[in-house]
């Protein structure tokens, strides 16, 4: 099994490989650009090396989980193992990207509704979210439009990305948009 992914994580967050192997491993390998970073014989426990050691964990159906990303986990990662019948190898390329800053909010007057715009200076597309005070309702999308006639002026709304496990947000009073 030859496989190549490109993953990314950002840095502070929690990334496991995304190894789905359903058949028993006698024998697992990661390797960090060509350097062994953790393995597991048989029953016996997992061994860690520099720079995973004590950030890492070898889970026995290949999952190997980073703790507190950082710039330097990215990468090559290589996983080798052996199920007692076969060898199989798989390739993930990690890129560890900075976290995103607090997104920008703008409001113009489009028709007869307040359009509100979230951007974000992220590298990687980002899920945008939409919160007014007092509703409980989410609305998603990068730009939110509402109705003139129905806004509460003391209102606030906030935007929310997302990207992986962070999530940045910005808030706006709607009260000089109108």
């Amino acid at each position: 099994i030859y496989s190549e992914d490109v993953l990314f994580g950002i840095v502070g967050e929690t990334f496991t490989f995304p190894v789905e192997i359903k058949q028993r491993i006698e024998e697992i390998t990661w390797k960090k650009n060509k350097d062994k970073v953790a393995e597991q014989d048989g029953q016996n426990p997992a061994i860690y090396f520099t720079p995973l050691k004590g950030r890492s964990e070898l889970k026995e159906n290949g999952n190997l989980t980073i703790f507190n990303l950082e710039k330097s986990d990215a990468g090559t990662y290589e996983l080798h193992y052996w199920d007692s019948v076969k060898d199989g190898y798989l390739k993930f390329v990690l890129s560890v990207l900075d976290p995103p800053s607090e997104p920008q909010i703008s409001c113009s007057i489009r028709d007869d509704n307040l359009v509100l715009n979230c951007t974000s200076d992220f590298q990687r597309p980002v899920t945008y979210t939409w919160k007014l005070s007092n509703d409980p309702h989410s609305h998603w999308s990068q730009e939110f439009s509402i109705p003139i006639k129905h806004i509460d002026a003391t209102k606030n709304a906030t935007c929310f990305i997302t990207f992986s496990q962070t999530e940045k947000s910005s808030e706006i009073s709607l009260i000089p948009c109108i």
